[in-house]
């Protein structure tokens, strides 16, 4: 296994049928992976999804089952949703290619997280806003359904060609802030917001939303949430009238 390979960590979320986790750990394995997150699966372990994996038993062995999506992030510098669903208020969408360039990319120095959704409706709006990435696999826009581990099976491959592409070179590397740094931030960011009245908890809209899809923008590095901090930790002790 490429050592880069071990800093990516697969994660399903919800997933309904057995068989989509050992059909997806099948997948994985035939590219290289072995790290399989599953958060709050309906059915695990299971028969069906055994028989599915085959031969890959050992990744289900291995499979961390977490009770939510923020347990099976944690540690993760760069997390991609997976997803086909239209949305208003997206990141920065990219195709499973160009994905697996950043991801190596990235895994070259910290963890990285794809994060899949359930079978029947994939991702929430909620577990989007956690991912600073999205990545879409290109369809038949009539019919762009794909089964779940045959999703699995694209980006998996995307990443494994992705070795093959001539090295790039760049700039130094960033330090970037991981998954519990920033949701921290946002926590904070919100607090504050509510405190000095520019955000009504009662009547929220979409602001939140969008904040997180500014800063997904930016790929914050752990310098940048420390300064963002401290301005709101400074701008929370700040009293009107105050010189």
């Amino acid at each position: 296994m490429n050592p880069k390979f071990g800093n990516i960590r697969i994660v399903l979320s919800r997933t309904s049928h057995p068989g989509n986790i050992g059909a997806a750990a099948r997948a994985m394995k035939t590219m290289g992976f072995s790290r399989l997150y599953l958060v709050s699966p309906k059915l695990f372990p299971h028969p069906d999804a055994t028989a599915r994996s085959s031969g890959a038993e050992d990744i289900l062995r291995m499979a961390q089952v977490c009770q939510s999506l923020d347990d099976a992030l944690r540690g993760a510098a760069l997390v991609v949703a997976v997803t086909a669903r239209p949305r208003d208020l997206s990141h920065e969408v990219f195709d499973p290619r160009e994905v697996g360039d950043i991801v190596l990319d990235e895994a070259g120095r910290g963890e990285v997280a794809l994060v899949f959704g359930t079978e029947m409706s994939g991702l929430t709006t909620e577990e989007v806003g956690k991912c600073q990435i999205i990545a879409t696999i290109p369809a038949n826009p009539a019919y762009s359904s794909l089964n779940l581990a045959a999703a699995v099976q694209i980006m998996t491959y995307e990443l494994h060609m992705a070795l093959f592409e001539p090295e790039k070179t760049g700039g130094a590397p960033l330090d970037l802030a991981t998954f519990e740094e920033i949701e921290n931030f946002y926590q904070h960011f919100e607090s504050t917001l509510v405190k000095i009245g520019f955000l009504d908890p009662q009547e929220p809209k979409r602001l939140m939303q969008r904040m997180r899809r500014l800063f997904a923008r930016s790929r914050l590095e752990k310098t940048e949430v420390n300064i963002l901090r401290g301005i709101l930790r400074d701008l929370s002790a700040y009293s009107p009238g105050q010189e």
